[in-house]
């Protein structure tokens, strides 16, 4: 769909109420803005906004207009605009270890969770931000935190903790929030790549991109792999977001992180491809 546009592109999210795609490159600290093909002659116009961090882990829609942010350490509000509103005191104080992934639940909670930027298993924690500004733990003891989704009817929340090769799925309480029934619903071997960034579609299937792997393969919800998409010339997938006026559009972002200069050409594109089915939109911030 386009040109190498990111160094480690990450975390896409479409904007229902402005009818946006939007994505992070995340060690830039920049969120990028993906424009329509067809008002520049079939390339995608691409604008970058710098959030005022090293790294954007992720982002979302808020409910009352602008985004919430996963910055470096923490998080911070911006406009429509992506001028920073205000920025909340850090929930990270480690300079070794950094935001990575999340994504909202049905009552408008936004998650963000964290890795060691060496990678060290155990390192990483699942931070909460709530709309009236407070966080906290979810989870600790992580290796890689990384996609995380719910089901249509807000039951069942999907997570990945990559270093643990596989989806897991828990029981939500969208009351307080508490994840329980912890177990396994898909297990990735790690020759075929390593679980990263989710999607989940109209059907509650599971969409993950592979690290290394050069895919993304859906999951039906009883945990049965029913398809896969290949990511041509990009090994390093990172993540699947539906978006589209339809929702019937599978955007994928990839990573030239760690490949060479004339290898994978590729890396660092943003993939587009319709599935045959249909996302749904998703849950924004609350605050």
């Amino acid at each position: 769909m386009t040109d190498s546009i990111a160094y480690h592109g990450e975390g896409p999210v479409w904007d229902a109420a402005l009818g946006r795609l939007l994505m992070v490159d995340m060690l830039a600290g920049d969120v990028l803005e993906l424009g329509d093909p067809s008002a520049a002659g079939g390339q995608v116009p691409v604008a970058r906004h710098h959030v005022g961090s090293p790294v954007a882990a992720a982002l979302r829609p808020r409910e009352t207009g602008g985004y919430v942010v996963a910055t470096e350490h923490g998080f911070s509000l911006v406009d429509d605009d992506f001028v920073v509103e205000s920025v909340l005191p850090d929930v990270v104080t480690d300079a070794g270890i950094r935001m990575n992934d999340g994504g909202c639940d049905p009552q408008g909670r936004f998650y963000c969770g964290t890795m060691a930027y060496d990678e060290t298993p155990g390192a990483g924690t699942l931070y909460r931000l709530d709309p009236d500004g407070r966080t906290q733990q979810v989870f600790a003891g992580l290796g890689i935190s990384n996609g995380l989704q719910w089901s249509a009817d807000g039951a069942t929340a999907y997570y990945v903790d990559t270093q643990r090769h596989r989806i897991d799925a828990f029981d939500f309480d969208g009351a307080d929030g508490s994840f329980t029934a912890g177990r396994t619903f898909a297990s990735i071997d790690p020759s075929d790549g390593f679980p990263d960034g989710l999607a989940v579609d109209a059907e509650n299937g599971v969409w993950v991109a592979l690290w290394e792997g050069g895919q993304v393969r859906r999951y039906d919800s009883t945990g049965a792999l029913t398809e896969v998409i290949e990511v041509p010339g990009a090994s390093r997938t990172t993540a699947a977001a539906f978006g589209g006026d339809k929702l019937d559009t599978l955007f994928i972002t990839t990573s030239r992180q760690g490949i060479g200069e004339d290898d994978e050409p590729a890396a660092g594109s943003l993939f587009a491809v319709k599935p045959g089915v249909t996302g749904r939109r998703m849950p924004v911030f609350g605050g």
